[in-house]
Formats: C-alpha cells, sequence, structure tokens
C-alpha cells in the first residue's frame, strides 16, 4: 500500500517565546494495495490521519521516490511512472515506461531519471536503451546501462554539470543535458575504473574513484578535480589498500571530506561471514587517515553530522561499539558498548540515534549531540526500517515484507521516546517501504534537545497494553476478591511426576509457580508497587557499586576503560556516603 500520510505532524519553532507554525512534514509508505493519502487530524493531538483516497490501487507498484525538495512525487504502477505535485497532487507527467525498477530526480528536480532491466529481444542484435532521462515531459538523453550498480547519472548540486560511469571512463556532459544536447564534454579515463562519486556542495565539484586491485597490485582510491582531469597535479589526494573487493563513497555534505568503506567478500581470519570492513578518511587538501577503530569485527553503520564537522561509526562484535570522531580522525566520544547496528543523525545534526535492528531487539537511543547526553532509549521491536523527519524532531520506524511478513506496519516516535501514532497493514496486505517527504535544508530549525514528550493516544495504548496483569489460564474469564484463597491445585491424572534424574516430587514447585501467578492476577500493580522506596534506592545504589565493582577489576586486568566508565568510578564514594545515609535512617 502506498501511503502518503500528508502533513502528518505540526513543527513548531520557538523563538523569543514566540510560537510560529512550521511547515507540516508528510510521509509516504509502499505496499501491496496502491497509493493511498493520509492528512493529520482528528485528535486534539494531532497525531491521528484522516484517509484522502486512494489515487492509485495498482498492486504492481515497484517503486516511489520524492524529488530532493520534496516538491514533486514519481511512482511506477507497472503501466507507466506518474510524476505528480507533491503539494497539489495534480498530475504533472507521465511517461510511457511499464517496466520500470528504479527512479531518481537530479538535485534541482529538472530530470527524472527511469531504469529498467536491459534487455535484447528476439530478432535484435543489440537491446534497447533502457536508462532515459526526462524533463517537462520529453527525453532529454536514452544510453544503454546493463548493470544495476551504479546505474544512476550524477550531478553537481547546480545541475550544471553531469556524469555517468562508462566502462574504464567517466563521460561529464557541462550544462546538464538539455533535450538533444546530449554530447560528451569531457572524459576522465582511469583503467579498471569500476566505482565513483561527484561531491556534493559548491563548485568546484570532486569527484572520487576506485579501482579494484589485481593480482601483487592494491586497490585505490583517487580524487580529481573538475575539469583538470589529466596532467600533473591533476590527483587532489590517493589513498591505497589491499583488503578491498568494493567500497562505498560517503561524502560530508560540504564536499570538503570522503569517508571510505571498504569491504572484502571473505574474512580471511574467519572472524566474520560478511568479510572484512575498514574505514579510510581523505580530504580534499590531500591528507589521508585510516580511522582508528579499538574493537575487531564488522563495521555496521557509518554517517557524517550534516554540518560536516563529524562522524559516527558503530562497529565491532556484538556488544557493539560506537564512537564519534573529528575530521582529523580522533575520537570525541564513546557511546559504549551495546547491542545496536545503526547510527542516523536527524537532518540539523544535533540528535543523534543509534538503533538495533534486524536480528537485535530493537532498541532505539536519542542523544543531544551538544551535551553528548542520553535524552531517551524506546524499543521498536521488529523494526526492519529507520528514517528522520525532515524537521528533525521525529522518526519513522517500520516492520516492512518481504524481510518480516508478520506485524507489518509503521509507527512514528518523537525524539524524547513518545510514541505518536501506529498504522498496521490491513488483513492480506503488505507494507514495503517507509518514507518522509523531503524539504530543503534550512527549512525546519533546529530542535530543541530538552524539550518534554509531547502527549500522545498511542503512547497511552501502548502502556496500557504492556502493563496488563498476566491472568492464569485457570482464572481468566473469572473475578475473585481480592482476600480470596485459589482453591488447591488438582492432582496430576497419572500421580505425582518426578525431576528427571532427582526421583524428587516437583508439586511443591508448581504449587509455588501457581501462587506466584495468582497474587500477580489478584494483587495486580500492588505487587509491582511493593517495597518502600527507601528499599528501591537501596538497592539500585548496591547495584551500581557492583557494576563499579566489576569496573575496577576490568581496569586491573589492564583493560581501556571508555569515559562513561572512568565518570561511574568517580562517583563510587558518593554513592557509599549516600548508602550509609539511607541504612542509618
Amino acid at each position: 500500500v502506498h501511503l502518503i500520510a500528508r502533513g502528518y505532524c505540526l513543527g513548531m519553532a520557538v523563538s523569543d517565546k514566540t510560537v510560529v507554525p512550521m511547515p507540516k512534514v508528510d510521509l509516504v509508505t509502499r505496499g501491496s494495495h496502491g497509493i493511498s493519502f493520509f492528512q493529520s487530524g482528528g485528535a486534539p493531538e494531532g497525531h491521528e490521519f484522516v484517509d484522502r483516497g486512494a489515487p492509485s490501487t495498482s498492486v504492481d507498484c515497484r517503486v516511489i521516490a520524492f524529488s530532493p525538495d520534496g516538491t514533486q512525487l514519481a511512482w511506477c504502477d507497472g503501466k507507466s511512472v506518474h510524476v505528480i505535485d507533491a503539494t497539489t497532487l495534480e498530475q504533472q507527467q507521465t511517461i510511457p515506461k511499464s517496466k520500470t525498477r528504479h527512479i531518481q530526480f537530479s538535485p534541482l528536480g529538472t530530470y527524472v531519471v527511469t531504469w529498467e532491466p536491459y534487455a535484447i529481444l528476439q530478432g535484435q542484435s543489440v537491446g534497447d536503451p533502457n536508462l532515459e532521462i526526462w524533463t517537462g515531459g520529453e527525453k532529454a538523453a536514452e544510453f544503454i546501462q546493463k548493470l544495476q550498480h551504479n546505474w544512476c547519472p550524477q550531478w553537481s548540486e547546480d545541475e550544471q554539470l553531469c556524469a555517468r560511469n562508462v566502462t574504464n571512463e567517466v563521460h561529464f556532459f557541462d550544462g546538464g543535458l538539455l533535450p538533444g544536447a546530449s554530447v560528451v564534454s569531457r572524459k576522465l579515463q582511469v583503467e579498471n575504473l569500476t566505482t565513483f562519486a561527484l561531491s556534493p556542495g559548491k563548485s568546484p565539484c570532486r569527484i572520487a574513484c576506485y579501482v579494484p586491485g589485481t593480482k601483487g597490485a592494491p586497490s585505490f582510491v583517487r580524487l580529481y578535480e573538475y575539469p583538470r582531469l589529466e596532467g600533473a597535479g591533476s590527483i587532489l589526494a590517493n589513498k591505497s589498500f589491499y583488503r578491498a573487493d568494493s567500497v562505498t563513497f560517503l561524502w560530508n555534505r560540504k564536499g570538503s571530506g570522503l569517508l571510505v568503506l571498504t569491504n572484502t567478500e571473505v574474512d580471511k581470519t574467519g572472524g566474520s561471514y560478511y568479510g572484512e570492513q575498514g574505514l579510510h578518511y581523505l580530504s580534499v587538501r590531500g591528507d589521508g587517515n585510516m580511522v582508528p577503530l579499538q574493537k575487531k569485527g564488522p563495521i555496521y553503520s557509518v554517517e557524517w553530522n550534516p554540518d560536516s564537522e563529524d562522524f559516527c561509526v558503530v562497529y565491532g562484535f556484538m556488544p557493539s561499539v560506537a564512537t564519534l570522531f573529528n575530521c582529523k580522525c580522533e575520537p570525541v566520544f564513546e557511546f559504549g558498548m551495546a547491542h545496536r547496528n545503526c547510527v542516523n543523525y536527524n537532518p540539523q545534526g544535533n540528535i543523534i540515534c543509534l538503533s538495533g535492528f534486524g536480528n537485535l531487539k530493537g532498541s532505539m537511543e536519542f542523544w543531544d549531540r551538544s551535551r553528548l547526553k542520553l535524552i531517551s532509549n524506546p524499543v521498536a521491536p521488529n523494526t526492519t526500517q529507520l528514517e528522520w523527519s525532515p524537521d528533525g524532531i521525529y522518526v519513522a520506524t517500520a516492520t516492512n515484507a518481504p524481510r518480516l511478513r508478520v506485524d507489518n506496519g509503521w509507527k512514528v516516535w518523537h525524539f524524547t521516546g513518545s510514541l505518536l501514532f501506529s498504522q498496521e497493514a490491513g488483513p492480506k496486505q503488505e507494507l514495503w517501504e517507509v518514507k518522509w517527504r523531503p524539504a530543503l535544508a534550512g527549512t525546519y530549525p533546529p530542535p530543541d534537545p530538552t524539550q518534554g514528550p509531547p502527549s500522545s493516544r498511542a503512547q497511552h495504548k501502548s502502556e496500557a497494553k504492556q502493563t496488563a496483569a498476566y491472568v492464569p489460564p485457570a482464572l481468566r474469564g473469572k473475578t475473585r476478591p481480592k482476600g480470596d484463597v485459589p482453591p488447591a491445585k488438582a492432582p496430576h491424572p497419572k500421580g505425582k511426576r518426578r525431576d528427571q534424574g532427582t526421583g524428587r516430587s516437583n508439586d511443591r514447585s508448581a504449587e509455588q509457580g501457581d501462587a506466584v501467578a495468582t497474587a500477580k492476577c489478584i494483587v495486580g500493580e500492588e505487587a509491582k508497587e511493593g517495597g518502600s522506596e527507601k528499599e528501591k534506592k537501596v538497592k539500585q545504589l548496591r547495584k551500581k557499586l557492583k557494576q563499579i565493582e566489576q569496573i575496577k577489576q576490568q581496569q586491573a586486568e589492564g583493560k581501556v576503560l571508555e569515559v562513561n566508565q572512568v565518570e561511574k568510578i568517580g562517583l563510587e564514594q558518593a554513592f557509599l556516603e549516600e548508602l550509609r545515609t539511607l541504612e542509618l535512617s
């Protein structure tokens, strides 16, 4: 179901104690029943959706894409590609391409690029062009692009330069790709070139190129600056490495620094089934470093801060480590070890979300980037996708098919941990993808990480569901006064059961288990609230002191402690004094 939730939440900018309403943010999801639109409304808090109808009910919607500024939306319904105005929902273009598998917009939304699998029909010696570029309903250019990898042409941020990968070359087109003017203006020739990436940001545009190693020769990455592509001094930076079968390029937003994530198909040490990873940094000034990772294991996730001043890496065998680095590849802060495999900055760069999805339990940690303090840590089990809203306040989590075909649905969370909205897929329906409608940088101001959580119906329902007391099967559907004593357990029909290998009767332990379950059913929340506040505080302090003893033991064994562990050791005396005060009172 393509569910486009238009106007989901009401962002507010606070300045000089004046509340100014901000543009609404929209959400789009894709699934098995076409496209449907939902708009926020219907509740005082504004966290409910109203169905606006279904502009498409095709069961064959393979792909959906927004333009970078969020003004256009395109999808393929198995018959053609439709492009609409994302604000008015009016049709702008209809492209007769029924087999489209990928759609992408150019940076300013001038061009729509479509790709379909390359095929040679019977009677043909060469297949038809399968990569086509459209603008204003006209075809600007077409190419044969056999490989799905690196399929899409790349533009500079102002669309004055377009580039695409051809065998051993990168072809450049000055002035974009106007209809009938797709003439190659320059070529960058690099033997065995497999991957390239244009830098974002202002001119001049830089190009990163990767060449895999051959027998006895290392792989390498080189940086060039357009239009100086040949001759002495044309290479801005060069980095060689032996352990690399493929790379992923990660430019920062300013285009001043590049992270290169290397990957081998096989880990020769046998430490990981997924191969071996490495992380390197290259600057357009020519310097480069290998990012120092203190724990062995896979690199799960890497992301730049949108301000281009730092980046975060999640790595190491579980429990993994999350570390914040500056542009000199120096560790700035250790988030500690936990079961995580994802890192996501909000678009404004002042809140970091660390999460553990897939085969992990779905924990999320929201951190204040400036104060480096934990804001909240909610749990979203069975999540397969997480994405920040453009205002940097909300995240959408989803359980998508075919990764998981049960519990399909999506949720919207506030960064303070509040669950604001939850939508499950209908009977016999599947959810495939979730996307926020993007917005240009600067549209929304940075949110205040210290603000309190909003109220939410979805949160109250979730809490009520989680705190429901357990009812034993024998008591379900029955009511019993608090003072009543439950009936004695009926004897086992075949006599007393005995524990294997001990010969002792287990009737007593079974009766104790029933008694505990019955007590929970009768007392309910009172059992959870048992014990005075003093006893609870004493228990918490003893637990913290035990953790400090374990950390001190690790320190004595020569282990390098993390920043938060050292801080905890420094609090030991304060914990001891507080414990003595409580025990004497």
